[in-house]
């Protein structure tokens, strides 16, 4: 197979498989482009468009909790409306945020150092997040109280520092306010939906014309969609039942180690 094709596939995985565990989809592509020595800044519009796999992914696996919602919304019932309130809210500030820095985020997209120490202190974020952590009061995302779910949105933004995760952010945000573990988890994975939306969309108005190249074309952008789509579908599945049972520290590790060892290999090169 064509190296190229092998980098759109690789780049497809790792988007798929990090997007929604707390350990930064857009970390680790950055550190892939570093590791693999392509010009990120070829590949940066494919790694935005791709992101939209992974999500479709998410409307897929819980169609049934959406379709639910939408009857309710339909019937005015309060549950739907709260947990219709809950995303909007939520995703506001990071779409404020996110406009005003929109420039700065940019600039630290090409620091793989900053990716490694993000890491690093997250990893280190979460193991005392879990230690302090006590059990969790709100069980629905529409259970959620309005100030709390403003809390989580605005903790998201700290997301918007490559490395941090967004849903690394938000999972352990909703956890310290009283969530319990899965509605975290799928809290984290309902917002993403607006966020990445909002966050591509806002990608493709400023750089829509750079959406292909001459080394990207449609038929990448297309295999690197497909594939995040189908590891996001395993990795959610998998995700939520991982946490159930056994908490988040073994993503504060595997974060640790890998910015530790991103250090150490960019320090050597």
């Amino acid at each position: 197979m064509d190296l190229h094709y092998l980098t759109v596939i690789l780049l497809g995985i790792v988007e798929g498989l990090t997007e929604f565990l707390p350990v930064s989809s857009t970390g680790h592509l950055i550190l892939a482009s570093e590791l693999l020595g392509y010009d990120a800044s070829v590949w940066a519009m494919f790694n935005v468009v791709i992101q939209l796999g992974a999500i479709l992914a998410v409307v897929v696996l819980y169609w049934r909790t959406f379709w639910a919602v939408g009857i309710g919304l339909l019937r005015r019932e309060p549950t739907s409306w709260r947990f219709l309130r809950n995303l909007v809210i939520a995703f506001i500030p990071s779409a404020i945020i996110g406009l005003a820095l929109h420039d700065y985020i940019e600039m630290l997209l090409g620091a793989p150092q900053v990716v490694a120490w993000a890491l690093i202190i997250g990893g280190v974020a979460i193991l005392l997040i879990e230690r302090m952590i006590q059990a969790g009061r709100f069980h629905g995302i529409a259970d959620i109280p309005l100030v709390r779910v403003l809390g989580i949105g605005l903790i998201q933004c700290i997301s918007m520092v490559p490395g941090v995760s967004r849903s690394g952010a938000t999972i352990m945000g909703a956890l310290a306010l009283g969530v319990e573990r899965r509605t975290a988890a799928e809290f984290s994975f309902f917002l993403a939906i607006p966020t990445m939306l909002g966050a591509t969309t806002l990608e493709l108005l400023k750089k829509g014309d750079q959406i292909t190249s001459a080394a990207v074309g449609w038929d990448s952008i297309a295999l690197g969609f497909i594939v995040s789509f189908i590891v996001a579908l395993l990795v959610i599945r998998w995700f939520v039942g991982l946490v159930s049972r056994h908490g988040f520290a073994p993503f504060a590790w595997y974060r640790i180690i890998a910015g530790v060892g991103a250090l150490i290999w960019l320090a050597a090169r």
